[in-house]
């Protein structure tokens, strides 16, 4: 009784889309016009941070160093060559020593420091050609990246005697900002004429391979202008567009492709257009809908994490999904009831079909019974092959995101590598003391307990603020940040005892706060990810068993794109040919967001072809041909879908910047992936060896599952029990699959 209701409900919500198609595509229309509004400017909103834990120790030193020694966290850099001159030599000290005091009239400046002031060595290059003057921008994001818009060209290029160059994380951070948006522009234009080409090869016609565009237009309009919402009271980070551009287009033509070829078959039996579409919408829609609420949960876990790097991508994510699957359940309905037949206009594979094969998806059916009579063999093999492809991430050494994320020509990233290669000690290694209520006693007994440590260079400081009493000395390590002795450092440093409070920060000590927060709050994000999997997909299957193969295998298919990521962007193997600079190291954060965004796309193609596989089994009760079924009717979906979402991918993966490279690459290795191993072969082979156990249930279970769940059949109930088809493509489509 409960897919009555159900069936009722859908009913009714076929009826509120389909009564007036035009009205409710003027609704669309109206929403997508009043997002174009909403959202502009959403990109200068954006910032190029978020990766620190806000209420970690280093993030707290930080903060407070900033008040009380503004000169001592500075965020941007003068690079002054003396072109071959010395920088001692009286011509360049003397432009020097202008550049510093024009920096220190500056409004938006604060605790400026120069070699020319100071004369202290860090300042100064190895060999005497360079010097270094560094400031404090002040503000916000947005008012530092307005700062550095506005003294950056001014300071940069020739000043008498000196060459200068603008460096530091303010100026690194502008020039991610505006690369990052000049390359998703590229995307978009790569992206888009090569997905409408692959719609037309997958639809034929030209009038069907636009809609799932308009589809995923919506979505995206929509998300910018949710983003730009959300920038007025939490800050949102400049790569969530990425996700927005590709999600937004990838899930739309996902759920179009779903919704539209079933509508086309149905429409092929003789159904009305307004009839065709009540078909599909109980059926495909009903599966949208489920792939959705997955994907969308999966994004959602993001949300147990405090670094608004990862926030960022829950909230465009969670907004781009549904706003794409309302798209594809309000617009796209109302648009194929006025096209009716004319969806198939200029059907550009008319003659095509007339010299192949009339039965699509054969091929499939056919591979799903080579695969079910060598299940253990395939199961062996496919899961051999992911492990061995995953074996690199064992290897993984975490790092910070930094300059060398940009191309090798940018003037922050050429700035930054001149400064770590050419300068004395290892900056980027420092670890920063912040010394609260201390006395000059207290500090000299625990600088030389500090310096005493292993792996520590020397001690600088301390340097003693007269009017708030607090103080702060540099560490120097032998190391950079990533290096696991600097982190290790971090640990011995906060272990020495203080009769004073005592907060570490830097970027090796900002890097372990990341770590150890991400460690901290990745089983909630998992068990949430799991759990939420599980019910969902009980509730399409009402199984215990299909939705624990789900999770081990959609976590399994991930493997490859986990090892690939190490391969290359860590060890650095193809990196001049994908053009990035290699670290040695992982930025902290993507991992978890490359797993959330791959483990919920996984699970839409999962949705997918577990309902017509339910579909077919509540039809015939038969197992085996239920697999095939399921295989011949959505695996060419299936893998035209993933080669799609992996074009998308891939031209964010052209992006200049290293973590939307690693992002997009790295995620159409596991879309294709799952959609060529995972869907073709590991799930019939799985499926086959757990034979008709696969939908065992206990009853308590299954009650609920009657009265809760949803399938795609969703057909009545018949007398003997089973579920009774009543879609066009049920009664038309009952050929047994032979069994092996």
């Amino acid at each position: 009784m409960a897919d009555v209701n159900h069936d009722s409900e859908v009913g009714g919500w076929t009826r509120a889309v389909t009564a007036r198609p035009r009205l409710t595509l003027l609704l669309a229309l109206l929403f997508a016009a009043l997002a174009v509004v909403a959202g502009r400017g959403v990109a200068d909103r954006l910032a190029s941070g978020g990766w620190e834990a806000p209420d970690s120790e280093s993030s707290y030193a930080t903060a407070a160093l900033a008040d009380h020694f503004p000169a001592s966290q500075p965020n941007l850099v003068l690079l002054v060559d003396a072109k071959g001159a010395g920088v001692d030599s009286p011509a360049v000290a003397a432009q020097g020593q202008e550049l510093a005091r024009k920096l220190a009239a500056d409004p938006a400046v604060t605790g400026v420091t120069s070699y020319w002031g100071t004369h202290a060595p860090v300042l100064r290059a190895k060999d005497d050609g360079s010097a270094m003057i560094t400031a404090r921008l002040k503000g916000d994001d947005d008012a530092v990246a307005t700062a550095v818009k506005r003294i950056a060209p001014a300071y940069r290029g020739e000043h008498g005697p000196v060459d200068v160059s603008v460096g530091g994380s303010a100026a690194v951070r502008h020039e991610l900002q505006s690369t990052i948006q000049d390359d998703l522009v590229k995307a978009e234009m790569i992206a888009l004429p090569v997905t409408l080409i692959l719609l037309v090869m997958v639809f034929g016609s030209a009038i069907a391979a636009l809609l799932p565009l308009g589809v995923g237009i919506i979505a995206i309009l929509g998300t910018n202008a949710v983003l730009r919402a959300i920038t007025s009271f939490t800050d949102v980070s400049v790569f969530a567009q990425n996700l927005t551009t590709a999600l937004g287009l990838g899930l739309a033509i996902d759920y179009a492709l779903f919704i539209v070829r079933r509508f086309r078959e149905e429409l092929a039996t003789g159904l009305t257009p307004r009839a065709a579409v009540g078909v599909t919408l109980r059926t495909a829609g009903r599966t949208v809908l489920f792939s959705a609420l997955t994907v969308a949960a999966s994004l959602a876990a993001m949300l147990v994490f405090p670094q608004y790097f990862l926030r960022s991508f829950a909230y465009a994510g969670i907004a781009v999904v549904l706003l794409a699957a309302a798209a594809a359940l309000i617009a796209l309905p109302a648009c194929l009831v006025l096209l009716g037949e004319r969806v198939n206009a200029l059907d550009l594979r008319k003659a095509l079909r007339r010299r192949t094969a009339s039965d699509p998806g054969a091929g499939y059916a056919a591979f799903a019974r080579l695969v079910m009579r060598r299940a253990p063999l395939f199961m062996i093999g496919a899961v051999a092959g992911l492990l061995l492809l995953g074996l690199p991430f064992l290897q993984v050494r975490f790092g910070a995101a930094d300059d060398r994320q940009l191309p090798s020509a940018a003037e922050s990233h050429v700035v930054q590598q001149h400064i770590r290669q050419e300068f004395p000690g290892s900056p980027d290694g420092a670890v920063t003391v912040l010394a609260e209520g201390a006395d000059r006693s207290q500090l000299a007994g625990y600088e030389k307990r500090v310096a005493a440590l292993p792996g520590v260079v020397r001690v600088e400081g301390p340097v003693v603020a007269q009017d708030s009493g607090a103080a702060y000395m540099t560490v120097l390590s032998k190391g950079e940040a990533v290096d696991t002795g600097t982190q290790h450092l971090v640990g011995a440093v906060r272990a020495v005892p203080a009769d004073f409070k005592a907060s570490v920060t830097g970027q090796a000590a900002v890097l372990v706060d990341t770590k150890d927060t991400i460690g901290q709050r990745l089983p909630w994000a998992a068990g949430i990810i799991a759990l939420v999997t599980l019910l969902l997909v009980f509730l399409l299957t009402g199984s215990v068993i299909i939705p624990l193969q789900a999770v081990l295998l959609n976590a399994l298919s991930l493997t490859a794109m986990f090892g690939a990521v190490v391969w290359v962007f860590q060890d650095g193997h193809l990196s001049r040919l994908l053009g990035f600079t290699a670290t040695g190291s992982i930025e902290t954060t993507l991992p978890v967001l490359m797993f959330c965004v791959a483990f919920g796309l996984s699970m839409d193609y999962g949705v997918f072809l577990l309902s017509r596989i339910k579909e077919e089994y509540d039809r015939s009760g038969d197992h085996q041909a239920s697999i095939e079924f399921g295989l011949k009717r959505t695996g060419g979906l299936i893998t035209a879908a993933a080669v799609i979402l992996a074009v998308v991918m891939v031209a964010i993966g052209t992006s200049r910047v290293a973590n939307p490279k690693m992002l997009g690459l790295g995620i159409a290795l596991a879309v294709l992936m799952d959609a060529m191993v995972v869907r073709t072969l590991l799930v019939p082979a799985v499926m086959r060896l757990t034979g008709r156990a696969t939908w065992w249930a206990p009853p308590v279970l299954r009650r609920f599952h009657d009265r809760f769940g949803i399938s795609e059949g969703g057909g009545q109930e018949a007398p003997d029990g089973t579920k009774a088809p009543h879609s066009s493509q049920e009664r038309r489509d009952p050929e047994p699959a032979t069994r092996n």
